[in-house]
């Protein structure tokens, strides 16, 4: 009875929920500083969940991701700086679909290794628009480029939404997180989540089921991948800067930390570990020079004692089976077919 009451198909989403509720009610009562400290959170929730849809949901460990955010918010920088263009409904259509465009060239390659190989690939491709981006003048070289304009979207002379305005953007980040991970959540649901469960769980089964394993692959690391130039839209949106750094093997590190960190596979443990990965950054930044090494020795302790995550303990260990480190029965098998973030 208590597994049943625990099960993450009910807990996770009402964890969210009370996170989601949280973060939207925060600015009625936090300091500035820390609004704009949770905007931050908002923005790297959502480029973490983009990821654990592949490494969560698809099993497919990429050391490339930051490159779609990057890419992104590079598309919006330019835009607005070079351009002119300060719309919107042109800005966002544009970097989702340059970060859906090199998603689309980078895992096509991708998927048809596994393993190392699949990892070693997407670090080798991200790094290559890292230096693409950071080897050409154009796009400002190491120094990156600043925008001062930020996007408007405006319907016959009439402004919805003007992303200067801090509040403004701080609830159409949360509003684009909420939608992102109902969106995520629905999809898993779907038959089309159900056959990627099964490529994650045996492909080779599932292949024999007819089901064409890179093409499901594929089309999750699209989708990934647009969601990730979300990510990098709001961060232009928000900081009004982008630079090589963000398309780093070392920041898609960072955000695969924060995923193991929150809990994979669960959707809202990828914002968890963002919020508490900042806050815990903010906080002993204060009381120490050597904050990495307390940050490191962290991380560390949560893979070695909670290897579902800091979700775990929210959850008293509600999750799949197969995050919890042993091999499913036949009935878990058949729970499990439905239950994720």
């Amino acid at each position: 009875m208590m597994s049943r009451a625990l099960s993450p198909t009910v807990v996770l989403p009402l964890l969210f929920v009370v996170v989601a509720v949280g973060l939207a009610l925060y600015p009625l009562v936090g300091e500035t500083f820390y609004v704009r400290l949770m905007a931050k959170i908002i923005v790297l929730g959502i480029l973490a969940m983009s990821l654990d849809l592949l490494v969560g949901y698809t099993g497919l460990v990429s050391l490339g991701h930051a490159a779609f955010s990057g890419a992104a918010g590079y598309i919006t920088a330019t835009l607005i700086l070079k351009a002119g263009v300060t719309d919107m409904a042109l800005l966002l259509p544009a970097s989702l679909a340059v970060s859906a465009l090199l998603a689309l060239v980078i895992g096509w390659i991708s998927v048809r290794t596994s393993g190392i190989y699949f990892i070693m690939i997407t670090l080798a491709l991200g790094q290559m628009t890292y230096l693409f981006f950071h080897d050409v003048s154009y796009w400002g070289g190491t120094d990156g480029i600043s925008v001062w304009d930020k996007p408007v979207l405006a319907v016959g002379g009439w402004t919805l939404l003007e992303l200067s305005d801090r509040m403004v953007f701080y609830y159409t980040a949360w509003a684009c997180l909420v939608a992102v991970y109902v969106g995520l959540w629905l999809l898993m649901r779907a038959p089309f989540g159900q056959i990627v469960r099964g490529v994650r769980i045996n492909p080779g089964r599932t292949q024999a089921l007819g089901h064409d394993v890179h093409r499901h692959q594929l089309a999750v690391f699209v989708i990934a991948g647009t969601i990730a130039g979300l990510a990098g839209f709001l961060e232009v949106a928000r900081s009004g800067f982008m630079s090589p750094a963000h398309l780093g093997w070392h920041e898609s590190a960072m955000v695969l930390i924060i995923v193991i960190l929150g809990g994979m596979g669960t959707l809202v443990g990828p914002v968890i570990g963002a919020l508490t990965l900042v806050l815990l950054e903010d906080w002993v930044a204060d009381l120490t020079s050597h904050w990495k090494l307390i940050i490191g020795l962290f991380v560390i302790a949560v893979v070695l004692f909670l290897p579902n995550g800091l979700v775990s303990l929210l959850t008293r260990g509600a999750g799949p089976s197969w995050l919890r480190g042993r091999r499913a029965t036949p009935a878990e098998a058949q729970a499990e077919g439905g239950d994720d973030g």
